[in-house]
Parts: structure tokens; C-alpha cells; sequence
């Protein structure tokens, strides 16, 4: 009876042993260090304003730099005015990344964030095509590289405003949404948006999970970044109506960073 006993216990033991190993990976994958839930929970930081994802904060900084770049292509596009509809184009780019300027650095004052003062490098191509460029070359390429350019900015727009849990960052993601829809728009009344270019395009990009900036660093003093501004002008408004705007940029004195550590 004792050994019946001692091989009924030795069994249930084996299976319980099996059991526990069946659902121990189940019940440890969301923790595993490499899966995406895990990478999403390392690279998000704290916030007043909900979790800061390293998602977040590449889009933050993504909007400053499409600015700094389709900014000034946008003035060269007044100032070149090779055509009703390039000029037209042109003044929404500047009005819209002046507004959306505000915006941006708004929200990184108050999220302790750094951004950026100068186009990337491949930004500062652009620009130097469009340059060089000349006649209908000219024309071609700013309809075509502005227009690519925002519709890459359109989707991560869309991606972030889905999954952010940070109030600022949503808020952000619907100014940006409604500007850079207008831009595309713009630019497409051009009637010289390569479109089976930009299907083309949009078929072979690879995706890749963003690694954003390093989160923002408790207690850290930063440097405002100049604001992008129109050129000088008769009058300070736009001259067009910009899109409904989930919040308007406050005033330069009331925007200064938060005092708050995330």
C-alpha cells in the first residue's frame, strides 16, 4: 500500500511539474525582456499629462523638424512665385509650421524635451535641390519631395494619435493632423503630385520601430529653441484660415517650461 501510495504521489508530482512548465511561458511572456510590450515599457518615462513613450517623443520631435525644413521651401516658394499655385502652397507651409512651431514647442517645454535648431541632413538636401533647381524642375520638385515628405509625417501622425497615452502628445497629434492635411491638399492643387510615385514609395518602406530621443532628464534646465516665424509682413495674421486647432499656442511669456519633473 505504501509503495501504491508513494507511486500515485510521485506521479501527480511529475504532472504538476508538466503543468507549470506549460503555462510558466505564458504567464512570463509579457514580462520577457524583448518583446515589444516590455521595449514600450522600458523606453516610457512618467508625465503629469499620462506615460511618455519613446513613440511619443520621436513624433514630438518630428513635427519640429518637418518645420524646419518645409518652413523656409515654403517661403522660397513665395519668393520664387513661379506659379499661383506654388505661391499658394508656399504661404500655407510657412503660416501652418509658424503655428504648429508654437505648438510643438509648447508641449516640449512642458514635457522637459529637447529639440532640435537645424534641418537633418537629408532635410538640408532638400532644401539644396530645390535650390539648384530651376523652371519646371523647380516646380516639380517641391509639389513632389513636399508632398512625400508630408504624407510620411500624415501616417506617424495618425499611428501616434491611436496608441499615445499622453494628453500633450494627443493634443499635438490633432494640430498636426489638421496642418499637414492642409499642406497635402495644397500641394496636390498643384496638379504635379507623382502619385504612382508615391504608391511606389509608400509599397517598398521598410518599418521600423522608433527608438525616439532619450527621456527627458529630471530637474534639467532647457534652452528655448527659436521659434519659425513668416517673413515679416504688412499684417502678423495668416493670410488664409488655418485649420480648427485642438489648442492654440499660448503667448512666448506664458510658454516657459514647466517646473514640474516627469
Amino acid at each position: 500500500m505504501r509503495r501504491l501510495l508513494s507511486g500515485t504521489g510521485l506521479v501527480l508530482v511529475a504532472l504538476a511539474a508538466t503543468l507549470l512548465a506549460l503555462l510558466f511561458p505564458l504567464w512570463s511572456y509579457a514580462d520577457r525582456s524583448g518583446t515589444p510590450l516590455a521595449d514600450l515599457d522600458a523606453a516610457t518615462v512618467p508625465t503629469r499629462w499620462g506615460p511618455l513613450s519613446a513613440a511619443d517623443r520621436d513624433f514630438v520631435v518630428r513635427v519640429r523638424l518637418a518645420g524646419l525644413w518645409e518652413g523656409p521651401a515654403g517661403q522660397q516658394a513665395i519668393e520664387r512665385g513661379p506659379s499661383a499655385a506654388i505661391e499658394a502652397a508656399g504661404r500655407h507651409l510657412v503660416d501652418g509650421h509658424a503655428f504648429l512651431d508654437a505648438r510643438v514647442r509648447e508641449v516640449a517645454a512642458r514635457l522637459g524635451m529637447e529639440l532640435p535648431d537645424q534641418p537633418n541632413d537629408q532635410q538640408r538636401g532638400w532644401l539644396s535641390q530645390l535650390t539648384a533647381d530651376t523652371g519646371t524642375a523647380y516646380e516639380r520638385d517641391f509639389a513632389n519631395l513636399l508632398r512625400a515628405a508630408h504624407g510620411k509625417v500624415f501616417s506617424l501622425v495618425a499611428q501616434v494619435r491611436a496608441t499615445t497615452r499622453n494628453s500633450l502628445v494627443r493634443e499635438l497629434a490633432d494640430d498636426a493632423n489638421t496642418t499637414v492635411l492642409d499642406h497635402m491638399r495644397m500641394l496636390e492643387a498643384t496638379g504635379l503630385v507623382d502619385f504612382d510615385a508615391l504608391a511606389r514609395d509608400g509599397a517598398s518602406a521598410a518599418t521600423a520601430s522608433p527608438t525616439g530621443p532619450p527621456p527627458p532628464t529630471p530637474g534639467a534646465t532647457l534652452a528655448s529653441p527659436a521659434p519659425l516665424a513668416p517673413e515679416a509682413s504688412d499684417s502678423a495674421e495668416p493670410s488664409f484660415s488655418l485649420p480648427p486647432a485642438a489648442s492654440r499656442p499660448k503667448d512666448e511669456a506664458s510658454s516657459t517650461p514647466d517646473t514640474h519633473t516627469p
